[in-house]
């Protein structure tokens, strides 16, 4: 899927540091294209985190916006569904591919929400481990200005948008987006849609936790829901299970190999996820990559 093969450059663009190297890195060809879901629900697809469009009279709501370079596209993108403003700006969590045009959104009067870790990343200096890679702080007109801890529920457009944060699992500021009344769920980066996630274990991920936070999803949703992934096509919730089994397989995986005394070189060295690299290898997380935060998160209890 197209998304997935963009998927390296889209990582490279987590990491820049400045929004001059993003600008350089996003080519004029790049489109952002518009897909209705269902009711009244709409996602953007670019390059980066998917977003989820709210639209009606009472205006617009995005579900996280991409890289500041795309504002204008994304902008074109919203005001062929509706001419009514953008309102509200909800981040699922901190990462540049998804909070990118916060700036220029907030400058130009849009609300930004997020869970309280999202502004503790966003407004200091964050270090990902992972890359050796510093991120600087965000600008303050990027930060968002409503903060909650547990979950908020935005009544708007006959719509019921509920946010929901999650105990930690691509990060610590992860946020499940329920729009009750469509049926449909923006899961974040808690779903990558076939393809191993990046689990950013600096950010307080970990494999368990993304089990969990798709548990969460799973909980919501019946055989009619359907799921934008924060990477990846729209899908349903066999998808979703699917995606869950092989982080289940992944983790008790790695589990038995601890257990048995290997080390993470020795359990590599094995192959150990070649059954499952045809469906899900295919992105910007590679096998041996998952295997090592799988391995350092399940090593620290998480």
């Amino acid at each position: 899927m197209p998304q997935l093969r963009t998927a390296a450059l889209t990582l490279a663009l987590v990491l820049a540091g400045s929004a001059a190297a993003r600008a350089q890195e996003i080519p004029d060809s790049v489109r952002v294209r518009s897909q209705p879901v269902a009711g009244n629900v709409h996602v953007l697809m670019g390059r980066g985190g998917n977003i989820g469009v709210l639209a009606g009279d009472d205006g617009v709501i995005l579900i996280d916006d991409e890289y500041a370079p795309l504002t204008g596209r994304v902008r074109g993108a919203v005001r062929a569904i509706s001419a009514r403003p953008i309102r509200f700006l909800l981040n699922t969590h901190w990462h540049g591919d998804h909070t990118g045009g916060n700036e220029n959104f907030g400058r130009s009067g849009v609300l930004i929400v997020a869970h309280d870790n999202v502004r503790t990343r966003m407004s200091t200096e964050q270090f990902m481990a992972r890359f050796n890679q510093r991120i600087p702080a965000s600008p303050a007109a990027a930060l968002p200005v409503v903060t909650f801890g547990d979950d908020v529920t935005f009544h708007l457009n006959g719509e019921e948008v509920h946010a929901v944060h999650v105990p930690p699992a691509h990060t610590d500021g992860d946020v499940i987006v329920h729009f009750r009344r469509a049926n449909v769920i923006h899961a974040g980066d808690t779903y990558f849609n076939g393809a191993y996630p990046f689990i950013d274990a600096s950010s307080g991920g970990s494999i368990s936790g993304m089990i969990g936070a798709v548990d969460r999803i799973l909980a919501l949703a019946n055989p009619q829901t359907r799921i934008i992934p924060g990477h990846g096509a729209v899908s349903g919730v066999a998808e979703l299970r699917a995606y869950r089994e092989m982080l289940v397989t992944v983790r008790d995986r790695v589990v038995a190999a601890m257990q048995a005394g290997k080390t993470v070189e020795q359990f590599k060295a094995e192959h150990p996820l070649a059954d499952l690299d045809a469906r899900w290898g295919g992105g910007f997380t590679r096998t041996d990559t998952l295997i090592e935060i799988a391995w350092e998160t399940l090593s620290r209890g998480r």
